[in-house]
């Protein structure tokens, strides 16, 4: 790590008592926090996650620090359901990155993001492998939340809400809007609903694709 453990618990608690007067102390939750990063960043192709001695985490790297308060804020909640804790370093993401991840919502083992900012992440079920850039929202629409395969990319300014069912090894491409829509496996997607427009390929042609992001 660019810090010590130590040091990181002094840099998050620093910031959380910047912003809100009596920030906490994350010292408890870090370790297994930190387990779920190395993980997840143990799966990417990005360069900037890896070193010559394995995965690399920096704190002055956005991307990687948004993951790791997302991992710290969901540890806080699942292990002692210190709301008020939780709620501050969603918070700090949120200030920091411009990022929209709440504490409750469930990522995967495994994900990534690509110039995060304006990203909003709501009630779905992900699943392994999920990626998005800039300003991609998933939602609700009427009740309804999107459920997601494996390895489904988002390119920038994507949307996807309400009762919609991805399914494994799909990318949606710029500015696609999916509302109450099914998405069969091994696609790629354009447009907006309801009139989108799914290019079905072979299994090999977007495995092939997806490899440029996930070593797994």
């Amino acid at each position: 790590m660019e810090l010590n453990s130590n040091e990181l618990i002094n840099y998050v608690n620093r910031q959380l008592t910047n912003i809100f007067g009596e920030g906490g102390d994350i010292s408890p939750y870090l370790a297994d926090a930190l387990l779920r990063v190395n993980k997840c960043f143990k799966a990417t192709k990005n360069k900037y996650y890896h070193n010559a001695e394995g995965v690399y985490f920096s704190p002055f790297h956005s991307g990687q620090y948004a993951i790791f308060l997302y991992y710290l804020a969901n540890t806080i909640y699942h292990t002692d359901g210190n709301s008020l804790l939780a709620t501050k370093v969603y918070y700090l993401n949120k200030i920091l990155h411009s990022t929209d991840w709440y504490y409750e919502i469930e990522l995967p083992e495994y994900w990534g993001v690509e110039h995060p900012l304006g990203t909003v992440l709501g009630r779905a079920k992900y699943s392994n492998g999920f990626f998005s850039y800039h300003g991609c929202t998933v939602g609700g629409n009427k009740g309804k939340y999107p459920v997601m395969g494996k390895n489904v990319i988002l390119y920038s300014n994507v949307t996807v809400i309400g009762d919609t069912k991805i399914g494994d090894q799909v990318i949606l491409s710029a500015g696609t809007m999916i509302k109450d829509e099914i998405i069969p496996c091994n696609c790629l997607v354009f447009g907006q609903s309801p009139k989108l427009s799914i290019k079905k390929k072979d299994e090999k042609y977007m495995k092939n694709l997806i490899s440029e992001f996930w070593i797994t």
